[in-house]
C-alpha cells in the first residue's frame, strides 16, 4: 500500500508518518494542503490518501472530489477529529472510501485501514450506523421519485397543469376560466387524472399533487 499523507498539522502527519511506516505501509509523499494534494497525487501515484477533511487552504471534501475525478482509481480516507454527520456525508459522496477519526487507537486504526486491502470502507465505529441510515433514506427518496415521474407521465400536458391548480385549491369553474376551457372540459379531465393515477376522488388528487410538489408556479 503506497500511501500519500495530505494534512496542515505537521506534528500529527510526523506521528503518522512514523505509525504507517512502523508497520510496512510505505509513505511515498506528504502535502499540506488541497493544491500540493493534487499535484502530488498526479506526480506519484499513490494506492491510497490519508486526507484530512479541514485544512486552510481548500478543504478536503474539495480535493476528494477533484482527485476522484481524475484519478478514480485511487482510494481516499478522510481523517477528522470530529463525527460531524454533514462532512460525513458530503466525504462519501465526493468519493471517499472511508472516514476515520483520529482519535482512534493506533491497533484499531491500522485495522480499519487494512480493510481497503479486501475491498471494505473503513469507517470508525458508531459511523457505519450513520451511514446505511443514510443511504437507505436516500434509497428510499431515489424510489419515490421515481414512482412519481413514472405516474406522472401518464398525464398530458394540460392535465399537468390542471392538476397544479387543483392543488391549489381552486374550483373546476375557476381552473377552466382561467386555462379557456369549459368546467364539464376540466371535469373530463379530472376523471382521465384520477383514473390513470389510480386515485378515487379529488382529496386524494389534490393530496397526490402537494405530495410531489406540483403546484402553479
Amino acid at each position: 500500500m503506497r500511501v500519500l499523507l495530505v494534512d496542515d498539522h505537521a506534528l500529527f502527519m510526523d506521528g503518522m508518518k512514523n505509525l504507517l511506516t512502523a508497520n510496512d505501509i510505505e509513505v511515498i509523499g506528504t502535502a499540506t494542503n488541497s493544491r500540493e494534494a493534487l499535484d502530488k497525487t498526479q506526480e506519484l501515484a499513490p494506492d491510497v490518501i490519508l486526507m484530512d477533511v479541514q485544512m486552510p487552504d481548500g478543504d478536503g471534501i474539495t480535493a476528494t472530489r477533484l482527485i476522484k475525478a481524475d484519478f478514480p482509481e485511487t482510494k481516499i480516507v478522510m481523517l477528522t477529529v470530529s463525527q460531524d454527520d454533514s462532512h460525513l456525508f458530503e466525504a462519501i459522496k465526493a468519493g471517499a472510501s472511508g472516514y476515520l477519526l483520529k482519535g482512534l487507537p493506533k491497533k484499531q486504526f491500522l485495522e480499519l485501514l487494512a480493510g481497503l486491502n479486501d475491498g471494505q470502507s473503513p469507517l470508525s465505529p458508531g459511523l457505519a450506523a450513520k451511514v446505511l441510515a443514510e443511504f437507505a433514506k436516500l434509497q428510499q427518496e431515489r424510489d419515490l421519485a421515481q414512482q412519481v415521474a413514472n405516474k406522472t407521465a401518464l398525464l398530458t400536458s394540460r392535465q399537468i397543469d390542471i392538476l397544479k391548480l387543483v392543488a391549489q385549491g381552486l374550483t373546476y369553474k375557476e381552473i377552466g376560466d382561467q386555462m379557456n376551457v369549459s368546467e364539464a372540459t376540466v371535469k373530463y379531465h379530472m376523471g382521465e387524472i384520477t383514473a390513470r393515477l389510480q386515485l378515487e376522488n379529488r382529496s386524494q388528487v389534490i393530496a397526490f399533487a402537494s405530495e410531489v410538489g406540483l403546484t402553479a408556479d
